[in-house]
């Protein structure tokens, strides 16, 4: 039997503080000292910051299935509820292109850039959402089994991993051009870690967090930590052929963020939902693109009008000779999440809620 029909206090939690993660890693005071669980891997490898953006994909697969199995039991049309989600993925893509435009066109040396997070999460929630209509479970299952060892055999394809040199990189040369996040100045190739490809096993990602939602639903629970555990393990052991890669988002780095993010959907489930824990997070969660999007324009708009190192060395330069410049850079980040929380706050006080 399903669970009761109500909003999950914990998913939102855990999308709130996925949220600010991203905040708090996107936005340091000083990108020279950085500590090092706050910077992404170089390229093989993942570190804390690596786990944010598969959460939030996670998050986003859990959130159809809790949104859409009430929906269906009311007698809502599918195709209703697949041109509603359409229509979303394709504003959150847009808005994600915008704000790339806008960067390019105002910030010094910047280039347009296509590919994107908010591309990304678009994509994947329009095929998440389609699959979650329109194909069975035991579908869904196979075609992550699909993605996972289809997008391996690409990769292998390609005869190397390394950057820019490798097929998937390629392929979003020649589809994008030169619109994409990195250039190689030594020999023109180019390189983003949101590209084209990269969505495939992204959408594995996704349809993961659907399952885990379903579980959610129908009382299961107590599935997600022995889930989570098989997925951590089963991609730890396929990292000694494939190594763990964001940017590339290789299928153990697939299984092994997924592992993590049903382990923390689990727990706070039981905290939150289960015993009456807090709900922190919970205000980023339920104005999660709103946060992540005005922060990403406030990244522009500040070094744009010049602001961005006179604010940083008046709030935060007096730390360096006290604590050191990797303090006073997490101190930035930290100030900078502070600063949206009191938006979203403000936001949740006025139940003002900005969903594309």
């Amino acid at each position: 039997m399903n669970a009761p029909h109500r909003r999950l206090a914990s998913v939102d939690a855990l999308r709130g503080c996925t949220v600010a993660a991203m905040l708090l890693v996107n936005d340091a005071g000083d990108w020279g000292h950085v500590y090092w669980p706050l910077e992404h891997a170089a390229w093989h490898g993942c570190t804390p910051t690596d786990l944010v953006f598969p959460f939030f994909l996670f998050i986003a697969g859990v959130s159809i299935a809790l949104a859409f199995g009430p929906k269906l039991e009311q007698g809502t049309p599918r195709g209703m509820l697949l041109r509603a989600a359409l229509w979303r993925a394709l504003r959150i893509v847009a808005l994600g292109v915008a704000i790339n435009l806008f960067a390019a066109w105002l910030l010094p040396g910047a280039h347009a850039r296509i590919p994107g997070v908010l591309q990304r999460i678009g994509l994947c929630f329009a095929a998440a959402a389609a699959l979650a209509l329109y194909a069975k479970p035991r579908t869904q299952w196979a075609l992550v089994a699909v993605l996972l060892l289809g997008y391996w055999a690409l990769l292998l394809a390609g005869g190397t991993l390394e950057p820019y040199a490798n097929l998937v990189s390629r392929i979003d040369s020649a589809v994008f051009g030169r619109f994409v996040y990195l250039i190689d100045p030594a020999t023109g190739r180019g390189h983003d870690p949101e590209g084209l490809p990269g969505t495939l096993p992204s959408l594995a990602t996704t349809l993961l967090g659907l399952a885990a939602g379903r579980a959610l639903r129908a009382g299961r629970a107590r599935a997600l930590p022995l889930a989570g555990a098989a997925g951590l393990l089963l991609g730890l052991a396929w990292s000694l052929w494939l190594p763990f890669n964001k940017n590339l988002w290789t299928p153990s780095f697939v299984l092994w963020t997924a592992g993590w993010a049903a382990l923390a959907l689990w727990l706070g489930h039981a905290l939150v939902d289960r015993r009456g824990w807090p709900a922190l997070g919970r205000r980023f969660g339920v104005n999660a693109i709103a946060a992540y999007a005005g922060s990403e324009l406030m990244q522009v708009l500040l070094p744009a009008l010049g602001w961005q190192d006179p604010l940083y060395r008046a709030l935060c330069g007096w730390i360096v000779p006290l604590a050191g410049p990797y303090v006073a850079s997490l101190a930035w980040a930290l100030a900078f999440v502070a600063c949206w929380w009191l938006v979203v706050w403000a936001m949740d006080r006025r139940r003002i809620y900005l969903r594309l």
